[in-house]
């Protein structure tokens, strides 16, 4: 089953940003994911958040491929000045529809 990671990005330290981009992306395809979107270009419709500079999707094959790209020893060091150089919020969402 399908997994997306939904992430809000909002830097406060340039620094970081190419070579994040330089790791993490081969990481996302070896891990078989998909970037579906990666833009700054996005429009709030309803509700009250922050104001976030960033919004990325990614399709993953499942669960346990996110959990591994995450968690991969390569990526560790990455994540940590993403997370030191912006406010992020990463969510983790299963592709089914628990409503229908």
């Amino acid at each position: 089953m399908a997994y997306y990671s939904v992430l809000e990005v909002t830097p406060t330290n340039q620094g970081w940003g190419a070579d994040y981009a330089r790791v993490a992306n081969p990481l996302v395809v070896q891990y078989e994911g998909k970037y579906l979107a990666r833009t700054s270009n996005h429009q709030r419709l309803e509700g009250e958040t922050e104001n976030v500079t960033l919004r990325i999707i990614i399709e993953w094959p499942s669960k346990e491929a996110a959990i591994g790209f995450m968690n991969d020893p390569a990526y560790a060091p990455h994540l940590e000045a993403r997370t030191k150089g912006s406010i992020s919020q990463h969510y983790l969402i299963e592709g089914k529809d628990d409503l229908a």
